[in-house]
């Protein structure tokens, strides 16, 4: 599977995200998935918190270009039409049998 660029956060939603965790008093999995983020960036956004650098995340990254948001986009698109077209085939395979 085609992995897809990485989403770029802002400053605002890592340091919310953290405090979210933090006040929560859950598991950093289920944070995590509140969050709708992977369970290793909040982890990565958490220590960096703790080491004093949460600021300083992401700086390197660069802006993505209009050519790789549309990309992204496609990439996202036809995944979900490839789960679509399995779920048809499974279902159409399914009558298929139902009807002999």
């Amino acid at each position: 599977m085609e992995q897809l660029p990485r989403t770029r956060y802002s400053q605002e939603f890592r340091e919310q995200s953290v405090k979210f965790f933090k006040e929560s008093g859950l598991i950093l999995v289920e944070a995590a998935k509140r969050l709708s983020l992977p369970k290793g960036t909040l982890k990565n956004w958490v220590y960096a918190d703790r080491q004093g650098e949460l600021t300083t995340v992401g700086k390197k990254q660069s802006s993505l270009t209009e050519l790789e948001l549309e990309l992204s986009r496609i990439k996202r698109e036809l995944a979900e039409v490839k789960m679509e077209r399995d779920f048809i085939k499974k279902c159409a395979a399914y009558f298929a049998r139902e009807s002999r």
